[in-house]
């Protein structure tokens, strides 16, 4: 489609919280090697709502990939997610 003449600035949903907060955003587990697998597959259970097989998926792209998104949602829901795994000693991050 041909845009003629009319231009339109864009603006960054992070400019603009409303949007920030309902756009979808990852919660992602970070490698460490600290942590075993049964303590993260039990932390993803317990805070994340995972069944024992998510758990157990994920933990292994942890391992192997370095980092995994565990969780999908809106940034206020995800939010005490991360504070949880970080106070279990969990490297979590949100993007």
């Amino acid at each position: 489609m041909k845009n003629e003449g009319h231009t339109k600035e864009r603006t960054s949903d992070k400019e603009i919280p409303e949007l920030q907060d309902a756009r979808n955003s990852f919660l992602i587990l970070h490698n460490d090697d600290v942590n075993t697998f049964d303590f993260v597959i039990k932390s993803l259970i317990e805070v994340c709502g995972h069944n024992n097989i998510q758990a157990e998926q994920c933990t292994f792209l942890i391992h192997y990939r370095g980092k995994c998104d565990v969780k999908k949602g809106s940034f206020p829901n995800l939010k005490p997610m991360k504070e949880e795994l970080i106070s279990r000693g969990l490297k979590a991050t949100i993007d």
